[in-house]
């Protein structure tokens, strides 16, 4: 049988004023271990700049033309970017209909009020940054001051500080993601 060459894809929702690092650190870990991370924004060839202007990430597509199924896994940085996103209601509807799909969607800092303006938060337990976790609390999810929160298909952080963490975790569930979906090879017949 042959093997697939096809690198796995990511989706990354961005608007500027994104955190700097919680947008790099996970972009180049991911792409370090061979996943495409497709950079969805309001239209696409759009130069985005992070909040400490260290970072510039240019959209590779836009949401209009972004499909949930196509995707593996994905990610929401945080900074101003999920604030910027969340009053649109392209991604958050993306955003729910990820959800619904169960694969792997990781968001860090501020990244969770996507989550949240979608309603996919109460009865959920996460992290956030702190500002962000009194509105999840307030909004029904169980909310823990942690490196990061696992909960079925999610995985959260609070801040640059944990993306380490964070990112390791995000890679370990998309590999887990990936052999749930290998189908097992046929039984002989004896």
């Amino acid at each position: 049988m042959r093997q697939s060459t096809e690198r796995k894809k990511i989706a990354c929702l961005l608007a500027d004023g994104f955190e700097d690092s919680e947008f790099r650190v996970p972009y180049d870990r991911l792409q370090d271990a061979g996943y495409d991370v497709a950079i969805i924004g309001m239209k696409a060839g759009q130069e985005l700049a992070g909040y400490k202007k260290r970072e510039t990430a240019t959209t590779d597509l836009s949401i209009d033309d972004a499909d949930p199924e196509s995707y593996a896994g994905l990610l929401i940085p945080g900074g101003q970017s999920p604030d910027h996103l969340r009053i649109d209601s392209r991604f958050v509807d993306f955003v729910k209909k990820f959800d619904a799909t169960r694969r792997p969607l990781a968001a860090v800092c501020h990244g969770p009020q996507l989550l949240l303006s979608a309603g996919l938060q109460r009865g959920r337990t996460l992290t956030a940054w702190p500002t962000v976790q009194a509105d999840l609390r307030q909004a029904g999810a169980h909310v823990k001051d942690e490196a990061v929160v696992v909960d079925g298909n999610w995985v959260t952080s609070r801040k640059p500080d944990d993306l380490a963490a964070f990112s390791s975790k995000f890679l370990e569930e998309l590999a887990r993601g990936e052999r749930a979906t290998v189908p097992e090879a046929p039984r002989s017949a004896r």
